[in-house]
């Protein structure tokens, strides 16, 4: 769904996350950076999706990652997520839909027939000077750290 695509500069984003803090693209200058966009948090997929991130954080750190999860829940249910799963990892809760539309990852899906707005769940790995180095929409998310590390290797 997003336009977004490998080469393309990374939206300059700011946003919020679980503890207050503000977080910018800029902060992220000469890192790697791991975006991943989830639909809800506490859901199984999402709680899959986070859990293969953080059992393999060391690793992705090792390689020069840092790691930002982002959904349209508030503030306290990305810090239930959190403290729940023990995420090493902040969570950035956009409720406005200011960063999932920046990335092109809000808009229409499709469950059981019924069509309504929603995020899709993509990944995007940033390189140090804020350039896409992959863009991951078909999420395994029992094993997403490995699709991470494999746009390095």
């Amino acid at each position: 769904m997003t336009s977004l695509k490998v080469g393309d500069k990374a939206p300059a984003f700011k946003g919020v996350d679980q503890a207050g803090k503000t977080h910018t693209l800029a902060d992220y200058q000469g890192k790697k950076l791991v975006v991943f966009f989830y639909p809800k948090a506490s859901t199984p997929g999402c709680t899959w999706e986070a859990c293969n991130l953080r059992d393999n954080y060391a690793i992705l750190k090792q390689k020069g990652f840092e790691l930002l999860g982002v959904s349209a829940d508030p503030a306290a249910k990305q810090q239930k997520f959190i403290d729940k799963n023990d995420l090493p990892f902040p969570l950035l809760a956009d409720e406005d839909k200011e960063v999932l539309n920046a990335f092109g990852v809000w808009g229409p899906k499709k469950f059981m027939g019924r069509t309504y707005d929603g995020i899709h769940r993509t990944t995007f790995v940033i390189d140090e000077k804020g350039v896409l180095i992959d863009v991951i929409t078909k999420v395994k998310t029992k094993d997403h750290a490995a699709q991470i590390l494999a746009s390095v290797e």
